[in-house]
């Protein structure tokens, strides 16, 4: 959390805002932010260059500088990128600085700063300190990603890929659609509302999938990305969009928080369990789970 639908929102909203804007300045204010490279050399760097274009690839933040470089932002688990309209942390009725009670929590998290040529900020808060920023060159983006999985609304994720991807695969269909190096974006959230779109339960094994799952699932996980971006996004703890407002997708959700609740589908009961140390929540009633198929030259095992 935050995951692609999060992410995705908060691109959406900032492109037109900053595409074209130059960066006056960068404020690094926690040196975990920039690490390993120094906060000033980061400042120096960024400072004065201007926004081309805003983009995403997987939970990543792109924003495309002059000069063929790329500033890469990971929210993690807490991190947000709000569009500030750029007021100094002072009381206009004293003309003094807030004290640490006073101060909103966004200012009070406050990791990095942007300060853009038309007296607008894009403020990096992130409670638990664990977001990131790093800036590549080049032919470095395409390398610092060859890794990462496909796309979820890219062409090239069809069945047959996804089929390709599971094929021998003795994970968890859950923790299979958590590995970036598949389907690259699909958090714990995401997942879980995937896998009950799709009918599947989050414990079959990967490579159990046949044709016909591997399509429902597909279009499932497709489905429940979209549905998390129609919403805004998910707020259930520390996300916000990047206007600051939280998002409704946790409103929508068929199973993920919702243990112990009726199923829309088959009015059983939602129930969670952990998978790959991941809260997972399903439908027991109504998400089949697959049996592992026996590899191929080898008879299966009598009763």
């Amino acid at each position: 959390m935050p995951e692609l639908p999060e992410v995705e929102t908060v691109v959406r909203q900032l492109e037109p805002e900053v595409e074209g804007h130059a960066i006056e300045r960068l404020e690094v204010l926690d040196e975990r932010w920039s690490r390993p490279v120094p906060p000033r050399e980061l400042e120096s760097a960024v400072g004065g260059s201007t926004i081309e274009r805003l983009g995403r690839r997987g939970k990543y933040i792109l924003m495309g500088l002059d000069r063929e470089r790329t500033l890469v932002m990971h929210l993690r688990m807490t991190g947000n990128l709000i569009l500030r309209e750029g007021e100094e942390m002072l009381d206009p009725s004293e003309g003094r600085r807030l004290y640490e009670s006073e101060r909103s929590t966004e200012e009070r998290h406050l990791r990095a700063r942007f300060v853009l040529d038309d007296g607008r900020e894009l403020w990096f808060t992130d409670p638990r300190r664990f977001g990131e920023a790093f800036l590549l060159e080049g032919g470095q983006l395409e390398k610092r990603f060859a890794k990462l999985g496909l796309e979820p609304f890219s062409p090239e994720f069809t069945p047959q890929a996804l089929s390709e991807m599971a094929a021998g695969r003795t994970a968890p269909l859950k923790s299979f659609l958590l590995d970036q190096s598949g389907v690259a974006g699909v958090g714990n959230i995401y997942a879980d509302e995937a896998l009950f779109r799709a009918e599947l339960h989050p414990l079959s094994p990967a490579g159990s999938m046949k044709p016909e799952h591997a399509e429902v699932l597909r279009d499932a996980v497709v489905a429940a990305l979209e549905a998390g971006i129609d919403a805004g996004g998910s707020s259930i703890d520390d996300y916000r969009d990047a206007r600051g407002e939280k998002g409704g997708m946790q409103d929508e959700f068929l199973v993920h928080t919702r243990e112990g609740e009726e199923c829309h589908r088959c009015g059983g009961t939602i129930a969670r369990i952990v998978v790959g140390g991941r809260s997972t929540y399903f439908c027991p009633g109504c998400q089949v789970r697959l049996r592992r198929r026996p590899r191929r030259g080898r008879s299966p095992r009598r009763p």
